[in-house]
């Protein structure tokens, strides 16, 4: 909690004067710029300490002089570029509010999103402009607009006509508190329409401080954050930021050669990867015999990392280097963490059924598991708890777990929970919509999404419990259980996406079918369908799209 009478603000931009004090021409961020010759990608693109902060400066100088000012509510439409992050920098420490929204999410949800947010100021690029013109974003909110490139027919200011025409960059920061807002981030939307998360600036700093604990992350370091917005942390982190050349919106396409690259040619000491860019780029790295003695620690999330990813990507690694996979969502983060050594300690168990392990709770976290119900709990009691061992919905308190979702005020009933402590004081405690058991270790055990469960006749079953059995056998890339039918009375599906070349005949059919009878919560599988790609989120692409896979498999069966 920040203290009023500190001169430092609760707000994680604050960390940008400190760097630049302590190290003004040391590199902050790099980011791709162009091809050379050889073919190899141009880092060319750089910003000091001393230039992150100072320039950071001049455009929230600029974004005040439009009218941009303290609460202003700011939907960012940039590419990953030094624009990006010095406008991200400016908006933190005017206090504005920024809402970031996933670009790649489906075009009508989008507009929802952007509707439901009501920014007050869009800064974009040309093409952000163009589409929030033809396609009605915002329309009713937006008063101020701001071009990053060329300005056309939207109207509105041009940045760079802003930082040439008046060079006055005073301005005041504002003294942001803990419970100011910060930002809005949407949900990549995986389960539906995405929520806007509410962050206020204890949030991001409490988050700040879990990683570094947690990962015992050292100031010096070099990341390669692949998810663009976690390079906001490296400033409070003392990292330097290698922003990759691929397209974020599509982690599971980025080109393995070129993340290599960069690696070795920067010296990378960690980065954060979804589960399909480690996936592929250890594919890469075992098929070339690669070893990248830089990379210290290795950060996976967004959905379950398999054990057999983990140890590709291990054995590229040395020794001495982690690969981690924190738990955690939007809405929480983080929550738990296994290191991949012990990670693959529970392969044969997870392979036979038991769910993934995600590891123990990350202090100073307090986790619950809840009875399975769909509906709202306003109010926490003692009762809601399971009995230890058994399945259910994951319940977090902690610093870094948000209050609410923007203007959406039944999504916030669902996922929300007020406790009273014993001192008459209250929390809100998240719903994670996840399913786990705990073990005597303390370790929670991933099953599954609580809305992906299949409710059968004889009980329920979880994905995370079947799919992992199928996902043995060489032929299979990965699986999706699925429900058809009224719910309580669901078939189980199980869908299969096969590797590459594979052919999906009766045999493997009968190789599969013969996987389910030897465990007995999969035994009473009858039904297997084959499809060519898997529906999967469109910020990680890793977790499947099972809701689409089950109107597939529905109409598939007739």
């Amino acid at each position: 909690m920040h203290d009023p009478a500190s001169p430092r603000p609760c707000n994680i931009a604050a960390a940008l004067p400190e760097m630049a004090a302590r190290q003004p021409d040391a590199i902050a961020i790099r980011c791709p710029s162009g091809i050379d010759a050889h073919g190899r990608v141009r880092y060319d693109t750089c910003l000091s300490w001393r230039e992150l902060d100072s320039r950071s400066d001049a455009i929230a100088a600029a974004l005040s002089r439009i009218g941009i000012a303290r609460g202003t509510r700011t939907a960012l439409m940039v590419r990953p570029s030094p624009e990006l992050f010095l406008l991200m920098f400016a908006l933190f420490k005017m206090g504005a509010v920024p809402v970031l929204i996933d670009p790649g999410i489906d075009k009508r949800a989008l507009r929802q999103c952007l509707n439901e947010a009501a920014p007050e100021a869009f800064i974009g690029i040309p093409l952000a402009h163009a589409a929030r013109i033809l396609l009605g974003w915002a329309r009713g909110s937006v008063k101020i607009r701001l071009t990053i490139g060329r300005r056309w027919f939207w109207g509105g200011f041009s940045l760079e006509k802003l930082l040439t025409q008046n060079r006055n960059n005073t301005f005041e920061r504002a003294a942001t508190h803990a419970d100011d807002v910060a930002a809005i981030l949407f949900t990549s939307g995986s389960t539906g329409v995405p929520k806007g998360v509410v962050y206020r600036h204890r949030h991001f700093v409490a988050q700040v401080e879990m990683l570094r604990t947690m990962l015992a992350i050292e100031a010096g370091g070099v990341d390669l954050p692949t998810f663009p917005p976690f390079a906001l942390f490296d400033p409070a982190l003392g990292l330097t930021s290698i922003i990759p050349d691929m397209d974020p919106t599509r982690p599971a396409q980025a080109d393995p050669r070129k993340l290599v690259d960069a690696i070795e040619r920067f010296g990378i000491t960690q980065m954060f990867g979804s589960p399909a860019l480690i996936d592929n780029l250890s594919r890469y790295g075992q098929a070339h015999g690669l070893r990248l003695a830089s990379l210290k620690r290795v950060m996976s999330a967004g959905a379950p990392v398999s054990p057999a990813v983990v140890d590709r990507m291990q054995a590229m690694l040395e020794p001495d280097a982690s690969i981690y996979t924190p738990y955690g969502a939007t809405e929480c983060l983080p929550v738990a963490l296994i290191e991949g050594r012990e990670l693959r300690t529970t392969r044969t168990a997870t392979e036979s059924g038991a769910g993934t392990c995600i590891g123990r709770v990350v202090a100073p976290n307090r986790v619950r598991l809840i009875r399975i119900d769909d509906r709202a709990i306003a109010q926490w009691h003692d009762s809601l708890q399971v009995a230890e061992g058994d399945i259910g919905e994951i319940v977090v308190a902690g610093p870094s777990v948000t209050d609410s979702y923007f203007a959406r005020p039944e999504a916030t009933a669902l996922a929300k929970i007020s406790e009273t402590l014993p001192d008459g004081s209250t929390r809100v405690l998240h719903r994670m919509g996840d399913l786990a058991w705990r073990d005597e270790q303390g370790r929670l055990w991933f099953c599954g999404r609580k809305s992906q469960r299949v409710e059968t006749r004889s009980g329920p079953l979880y994905t995370e419990q079947f799919e992992p059995i199928f996902n043995t056998h060489p032929k299979v890339r990965r699986s999706a259980l699925v429900g058809v039918g009224e719910r309580g009375a669901q078939r189980p599906i199980v869908c299969v996406e096969l590797v590459q070349d594979a052919r999906a005949d009766a045999t493997l059919r009968g190789e599969l079918l013969a996987l389910a009878q030897r465990h007995a919560h999969t035994r009473g599988l009858d039904t297997l369908l084959f499809h060519p790609r898997f529906p999967v989120d469109i910020r990680h692409n890793a977790k499947i799209g099972r809701e689409a896979l089950a109107r597939w498999a529905s109409q598939k069966l007739g």
